[in-house]
């Protein structure tokens, strides 16, 4: 045994001597460490941060709230034995810190840290979990939003459980419950319910996690009211001022779509949200400011024409921090309100979940092209930003594949998306290449450390993942040109990339397989049945197959609208539906295919995979379907999301390799 030991330690020493590194696998994915939502303190001293690692033996992420302190970057855990920790919230004055985790029923409450020493309290007592919170400005309180508790039901009445349906999802079992707004006071405790009725916060699966605020008196919360808690009917939420005292409440600017993401100027005269453009659906998100007294919004940057996801004020009240994707990049801008941006430069940084402090000082989590996000930290917004944690390690020692971006045109579009190159590669030697393509459609590939592209990299393949018509990163024209063209057009955008790549001669044309999930899913369902001659394999993960299916039966019905406009089911609208639908050219497909999706999908419901999977059977293409029994739009725990790529990479290996079958 020691003989064979020490020839096993021999053989692997000679390898790293050699530079045979390691590549990145499906298995390092659970090591990988999350970081999420940081909040700098009041004094600009301390950033909390929560930080979530895989605990493989109980399949499912720990989180805790970390401190970071900004002098020393010095960590520091402040939670311990607590699940489901989030949300961490500083108090006016920074002597406490809120957060969320579950209690003893697994309900999540507001607990109190005291930063003056010993452990943290239980606030809330309710019944049903805390989605959302802040403190009122004095301290003295917090109002957070929480789901109506469900009445008890005794003897018979616990069988009369019909309920009436609406646009929610087809795997609800129940009656959608209100999300309302409630008021709990520090010192006591006391919990107040502040509004009722059947309309509600909006209820976005898979738990939203809606941003509420204080007027600087503690007079009136602002918050976001949709007309009923049906997910469908999330699109209706418009900005809605509440009096504390008297529970009168009003609309803010009247809107007629959608407002989300508040953020409350310094002075509190003015909030920032987030809307569609022009007030259109299916144009970008912008950022829009409206006076807290009541009235329109402005879009102040409308000119910077990029899909926003976030804002934040700056100390000024006179512009803010945005984020958004900007080609291949995510970027971060100062945003005034007179309509100027100016892109802040960050180097290699991929930045997400951006804050700003009382002082202007900025933090938020990044990637890099070799790394996993970290925190960083910058006193000001315009200072190079500074590394705060080293918390990522999973990368260490391994052989990575480039990423670069590239580009192509398309009818009017210039193009862009991300190749990644074998850690391996030999320049003049052509590759077997794997599509993944990123989900959405509003979103985009990003040139920086995406695990996905790795693990198939490692695999020696070359990675495309093209952006096309519908994702959010190339201004207003690109996003909103998917409009009544699903398919079609992004088709002709995904093989133009490939053309492009070929022509490069680096690419094996009979070696190509196509991937992607949900509205990745889509698309590959809708390439493998309209270049049925181009791709060798293909793994299709919760695809949406059947758009009049998906309106019908998902959850985010009014997405299918912003694509299409009216409901497929007046005039001939359906005609549309059923032309842009991957499913209506099954007769087509002949590539062999693997299928993934949650029994429990909300937003793709696994419908759509038994017909993509009985289309592909009948017709005799190769097809797997692999289902989890979970719920949500993909597993969420460490050990299933790991057998996804296991299974993905196994599912493309034969088909790609050297020898390839047929």
């Amino acid at each position: 045994m020691r003989t064979l030991v020490a020839a096993l330690l021999f053989s692997t020493a000679v390898g790293s001597a050699l530079g045979q590194a390691r590549h990145f696998t499906a298995d390092d994915l659970p090591k990988i460490v999350r970081l999420a939502d940081p909040q700098i303190s009041p004094d600009g001293k301390t950033i909390a941060v929560v930080v979530a690692r895989a605990n493989m033996k109980e399949d499912r992420w720990d989180s805790e709230i970390d401190f970071v302190d900004v002098a020393t970057k010095k960590l520091t855990v402040m939670t311990h034995d607590r699940q489901g920790v989030g949300s961490p919230r500083w108090s006016p004055t920074g002597d406490r810190l809120a957060y969320v985790a579950q209690d003893s029923n697994k309900k999540g409450q507001i607990y109190l840290l005291p930063m003056s020493g010993g452990d943290s309290v239980e606030l809330t007592h309710g019944k049903t979990t805390v989605t959302g919170m802040t403190w009122r400005p004095d301290g003295t309180a917090l109002a957070y939003t929480a789901a109506d508790e469900e009445a008890e039901k005794k003897d018979e009445a616990k069988f009369d459980d019909a309920f009436e349906v609406g646009n929610n999802d087809f795997l609800q079992r129940s009656g959608s419950v209100p999300v309302h707004l409630w008021l709990v006071t520090t010192a006591s405790g006391e919990m107040r319910r502040l509004t009722s009725g059947i309309w509600s916060v909006p209820n976005h699966l898979p738990g939203s996690s809606p941003k509420i605020a204080f007027t600087p008196d503690g007079g009136s919360i602002l918050f976001e009211r949709a007309d009923t808690p049906h997910t469908g009917d999330s699109a209706t939420a418009r900005l809605t001022v509440l009096a504390v005292a008297s529970g009168e409440m009003y609309p803010l600017t009247k809107a007629a779509v959608e407002e989300t993401n508040l953020v409350l100027s310094p002075d509190g005269s003015k909030v920032a949200y987030l809307s569609l453009r022009e007030g259109k659906r299916g144009n970008d998100t912008s950022l829009l400011v409206a006076p807290v007294a009541g009235g329109p919004g402005v879009d102040v940057a409308f000119s910077l024409d990029r899909s926003l996801s976030g804002g934040e004020w700056l100390p000024d009240g006179g512009s803010l921090l945005v984020e958004a994707p900007d080609h291949t990049k995510n970027a971060l801008w100062i945003q005034t309100l007179g309509g100027k941006a100016s892109r802040l430069e960050l180097g290699g940084l991929n930045p997400a979940a951006m804050t700003v402090g009382k002082h202007g000082e900025m933090a938020f989590t990044a990637t890099t092209g070799d790394r996993p996000a970290e925190l960083y930290y910058a006193a000001r917004a315009v200072d190079a930003p500074v590394q705060m944690t080293h918390l990522q390690t999973v990368t260490d020692g391994l052989a990575l594949g480039k990423s670069e971006t590239v580009y192509w045109k398309v009818d009017s579009f210039d193009e862009s998306g991300v190749l990644t190159y074998p850690p391996d590669y030999v320049a003049g030697k052509k590759y077997a290449m794997v599509l993944y393509i990123h989900g959405g459609p509003k979103s985009a590939s990003m040139e920086t450390f995406t695990p996905a592209a790795q693990i198939l990299a490692g695999k020696g393949w070359l990675v495309f993942e093209p952006n096309y018509r519908g994702s959010d990163s190339d201004g207003n024209a690109y996003e909103s040109s998917i409009v009544h063209d699903a398919g079609v057009g992004p088709g002709r955008d995904v093989m133009g990339g490939v053309k492009m790549l070929e022509a490069r001669g680096i690419v094996d044309e009979k070696r190509i397989a196509v991937s992607g999930w949900s509205y990745g899913g889509y698309m590959t369902s809708w390439l493998i049945g309209n270049y049925p001659e181009v791709w060798k394999a293909a793994v299709a993960g919760a695809p949406v197959t059947d758009l009049a299916e998906e309106y019908t039966l998902s959850d985010v019905m009014w997405l299918s609208k912003d694509i299409f406009g009216p409901s497929p089911y007046v005039a001939e609208n359906l005609k549309l539906y059923a032309a842009e639908s991957p499913i209506t050219y099954a007769s087509k497909m002949k590539t062999p295919t693997l299928i993934l999706c949650d029994v429990g999908d909300y937003r793709v419901p696994i419908t759509q995979a038994y017909k993509l999977y009985h289309a592909l059977k009948d017709n005799g293409v190769p097809v797997k379907f692999v289902a989890y029994p979970v719920m949500g739009h993909s597993p969420a725990d460490p050990i299933r999301a790991r057998d996804v790529w296991r299974r993905w990479t196994a599912w493309l290996e034969p088909y790609l390799s050297d020898g390839s079958v047929e």
